[in-house]
């Protein structure tokens, strides 16, 4: 216990760190935060009539409040993804990585600075979003406690996700490819447009290996009340894929891997 807290004694510096990730995406606001909202509310619009609009439902569920929870949980994943992995292949790529590299940081206070803006922006626009498709649609807060732990999870999830892609990524092409090949397959076979209870047996368990279909269905829970698969084995699926996570993003950075020369 003692050792790591010794990872966590430049706090001016984390600080900093820390707002230099928030002010760089709320300096672009209309990128940042305008465009997912629009994009967000574009989805809703064109899946809520493709399946048939408030006539349809699932279960006993109006289909646009089924969808809603499951696009704010997208919008906040992949603003959380964003910021961190851009922020790191831009930095490499501008050759100022080391402006970030050379003050006297632990891996753990890189790994804690950069994550939570990547938490930042991700909650923030999330809840810009939901306050926008608030106009539209019925969003009634039942639990709380469980929207606010799966997107805190789900966001940190994303934001680790993100810098570790941002490691590995030489140029922005590497991490488009991460986002075409992972993040987005992985977001679109999470449960967030339809209940896995629809789908073949086999296919409901292969959506129950996918880490993205718990933060989807427990922050969904929050809203209707709704699961469709243990809340509490999506509450340790989540602690445990962070925790290893920070593990590699931690050694990632303790070793240098792909940023010293």
């Amino acid at each position: 216990m003692t050792q790591m807290i010794r990872q966590f004694d430049n706090w001016i510096g984390l600080k900093t760190l820390y707002l230099r990730e928030v002010r760089r995406f709320m300096k672009i606001k209309t990128q940042t935060v305008l465009a997912p909202m629009i994009t967000t509310l574009l989805f809703l619009a064109v899946f809520t009539l493709a399946l048939g609009g408030d006539v349809r439902m699932v279960g006993d569920i109006p289909l646009t409040e089924f969808l809603a929870p499951g696009l704010i949980m997208m919008a906040i994943a992949q603003n959380a993804f964003a910021n961190t992995s851009s922020s790191i292949v831009a930095a490499k790529v501008q050759g100022n990585i080391v402006d970030t590299l050379m003050p006297p940081f632990t891996a753990h206070e890189l790994t804690l600075a950069i994550a939570l803006g990547g938490v930042t922006r991700g909650m923030f626009v999330g809840f810009c979003v939901a306050v926008g498709m608030s106009l539209f649609v019925k969003l009634q807060p039942i639990y709380p406690l469980f929207i606010l732990y799966h997107a805190f999870m789900a966001s940190l999830m994303l934001a680790l996700i993100g810098t570790m892609g941002g490691i590995w990524s030489e140029k922005f092409d590497h991490i488009a490819a991460v986002t075409n090949f992972i993040i987005t397959p992985l977001s679109f076979l999470s449960g967030t447009f339809y209940s896995i209870h629809r789908l073949p047996e086999l296919a409901q368990t292969l959506a129950q290996l996918n880490p993205f279909f718990y933060m989807i269905d427990g922050f969904r829970y929050g809203f209707i009340g709704h699961a469709d698969a243990s809340l509490t084995t999506g509450i340790g699926v989540m602690a445990v894929i962070n925790a290893v996570l920070w593990l590699l993003c931690t050694r990632m950075f303790h070793v240098g891997y792909k940023l010293k020369a």
